[in-house]
């Protein structure tokens, strides 16, 4: 809307002022700048209480409290443990998964287990092991190994997660490690959300994979990264699940991988097609 030459004037004449007005201007550079920094302050705190350990939130919050920062971040996706009484440990700790590949769909893939007993009690960062947490860099283990054709590890993975700043540590690792990941061992990868159903289904159809951050439901009670590897004639996706080889033998319906991948990822997420 144009402004008409008396309030023009008006404003010009107000501007002048501030800046012949030192100390004005000083004022007015604060009423500016408090808001940004406090909600900046705010963000940095929140991201706190997302990803620090629960040992940390423990002496911090106590009851309802804890409770509700607990079920906060469970809707984040960055909280990725596995307990000794969970369905997953029970049924992988202690099996060895050697030389184990899934060739059921259009794309073989070589499975990991982060539960493997070669590893899963190995430590994650300096808060946790692979068993426990490490679902991430075996998701990402199984994308380079199989795109690439070359042996990357979980062991391996781990440790790049954690020399390059990728672990959360007392919770998982953050969401950027499967993209980031993936181009530093040469691939590419797009970030896709849910509503590119069609985009993910054709890059599955093309034997790209997918990686992605699943949120509450059929997969995890928190947050856990799984591998989308291939679609089925009649649209159903078979999955390479870091935690569960009983998982990764189903054929799932799209629509729940849809509706329980993490709605709040970052990096572009929850969704992130990897090819060569």
């Amino acid at each position: 809307m144009p402004i008409d030459p008396a309030t023009a004037k008006a404003l010009t004449a107000v501007v002048s002022n501030v800046v012949r007005d030192g100390e004005t201007g000083k004022k007015v550079l604060l009423i500016i700048i408090a808001p940004v920094i406090g909600l900046l302050l705010l963000m940095a705190m929140i991201l706190q209480i997302l990803t620090l350990p629960f040992t940390i939130l423990g002496t911090a919050f106590s009851g309802d409290e804890l409770a509700y920062v607990q079920n906060m971040r469970a809707d984040t996706a960055y909280t990725q443990l596995i307990g000794k009484e969970d369905a997953d440990y029970k049924e992988s700790y202690g099996q060895t998964f050697a030389e184990m590949t899934l060739s059921s769909g259009s794309t073989q893939v070589v499975y990991y287990n982060q539960l493997d007993s070669r590893w899963a009690d190995i430590p994650y960062g300096t808060t946790g092991t692979i068993g426990e947490s490490g679902c991430g860099p075996t998701a990402l283990a199984i994308i380079v190994s199989t795109l690439t054709s070359t042996d990357h590890g979980p062991i391996e993975m781990s440790e790049w997660s954690v020399a390059h700043g990728y672990r959360c540590e007392g919770n998982g690792s953050y969401h950027s490690l499967i993209p980031d990941g993936a181009r530093t061992f040469g691939l590419k990868a797009e970030g896709a959300t849910s509503q590119d159903a069609a985009k993910i289904a054709q890059a599955l159809a093309d034997n790209k994979l997918v990686g992605v951050i699943m949120g509450k439901g059929h997969f995890t009670s928190s947050g856990h990264f799984i591998v989308l590897r291939s679609i089925t004639d009649s649209g159903k996706i078979l999955v390479a699940d870091p935690a569960s080889k009983q998982r990764s033998e189903q054929a799932w319906d799209f629509n729940i991988i849809l509706n329980e991948a993490q709605k709040g990822a970052g990096a572009s997420g929850p969704f992130w097609i990897i090819s060569q």
